[in-house]
């Protein structure tokens, strides 16, 4: 499995090409459906996949939940996302994929994993309507491989926050309103559960706001907003003083918007703040290459209240 993951390095030059590596696993095949489902997981995320290890039961954890285990002297949760999902599978899990999210460590329990495969995220789209239903709103993107099967990306930030503390409306009702006058923050994210937390770090700073769910839809709405500003022979900025993107996104990653921004004059003097769970310094340099202006982790409302308020502060009022 150590091969599957040894080039994972090399993997920064995709910022910019609205390209995604997944790493493919399974759940198994369902009882119910007769499918067996394939999902996928960006590879910056994947820290490891191993066989499953000795895992020690804890008391009062979500069902789906099983406990910790010891990775280097660090205790671990884990996830099985079989239970998660539903699926009725009688195979015990057989793989732990251990990822990252935010500097926080978790294993995921699956049955497999397939292999690494390179897309672009245009070929990602926004799952049907039956599809977000069916699955309980936690599929953000899927494609179809050559093969036929369906590949689906998996919500995790949902999945986190519904079985962690990995989003806590704690910080944000702590959150008191910027004294940077009336600002609207325009801001993008392809996870329900990200956009709610920034809808109510907004609402909880006082500032308006607008938001799109995948790039390519951003891109399109700021068109618009610049068209407008055209017309009336304003600037960008009177009307949108700050976007906050997201990286991962159907059809458009947040590293392709924010060149597309920032290569537009109409633009100009309006910053770009990246707000991503990939916040490794990795991945905040791929950020600053196509020039963000700051980069926060996600679920870290206090530290997003800080720099909002440092931006916009610096900006001219509207």
């Amino acid at each position: 499995m150590s091969e599957l993951l040894k080039r994972i390095d090399a993997r920064t030059k995709l910022a910019g090409s609205n390209k995604l590596e997944m790493l493919l696993f399974s759940l198994g095949t369902d009882q119910r459906s007769g499918r067996e489902e394939t999902f996928g997981i960006n590879v910056f995320k994947v820290r490891e996949v191993m066989r499953v290890p000795e895992i020690t039961r804890a008391p009062d954890m979500p069902p789906s939940v099983e406990g910790m285990v010891s990775l280097r002297g660090s205790l671990v949760p884990v996830i099985d996302l079989i239970k998660y999902v539903g699926i009725q599978n009688d195979t015990p899990p057989q793989i732990m994929i251990v990822t990252e999210y935010n500097g926080h460590t978790q294993g995921f329990l699956v049955e497999s994993v397939d292999t690494i495969l390179r897309v672009d995220w245009s070929s990602m789209k926004v799952p049907p309507d039956m599809l977000t239903v069916q699955m309980g709103g936690l599929i953000t993107a899927v494609t179809e491989l050559k093969d036929g099967r369906i590949v689906m990306m998996m919500d995790v930030e949902k999945i986190l926050a519904e079985t962690s503390n990995y989003a806590d409306d704690a910080s944000i009702a702590a959150l008191q309103p910027l004294d940077v006058g009336e600002k609207t923050v325009f801001f993008v994210d392809d996870s329900v559960v990200a956009r709610k937390q920034v809808q109510k770090a907004l609402e909880a700073l006082g500032l308006k706001s607008m938001f799109a769910t995948n790039g390519r839809e951003a891109w399109q709405e700021l068109q618009k907003v610049a068209a407008r500003a055209d017309v009336l022979h304003q600037p960008v900025k009177d009307y949108i003083q700050l976007i906050l993107t997201d990286v991962e996104m159907p059809e458009m990653d947040g590293y392709v918007l924010t060149r597309n921004i920032k290569s537009d004059a109409r633009f100009a003097g309006v910053p770009v703040l990246m707000h991503s769970s990939l916040s490794s310094d990795a991945n905040q340099q791929l950020g600053k290459s196509v020039g963000v202006d700051e980069y926060v982790p996600k679920f870290e409302p206090i530290k997003l209240a800080e720099v909002l308020s440092r931006l916009l502060s610096a900006s001219k009022p509207a």
